[in-house]
């Protein structure tokens, strides 16, 4: 094992912009936003419409 000193350590440079879990927090979020824009839809369809869900 290699000691580094300070300013060796400052330029260290490796990794990846984007992680596993920046795109799983992003994908999720895309989902949640397209999830949400299908209940608009349907809500302001069924409001045009003049349809309302069936009572049992």
């Amino acid at each position: 094992m290699i000691i580094l000193k300070n300013d060796e350590m400052t330029k260290v440079t490796g990794g990846s912009i984007i992680s596993a879990s920046l795109l799983s927090a992003i994908n999720k979020t895309v989902q949640i936003i397209f999830e949400l824009g299908q209940s608009l839809g349907s809500s302001i369809r069924r409001l045009v419409i003049g349809e309302k869900c069936p009572t049992m």
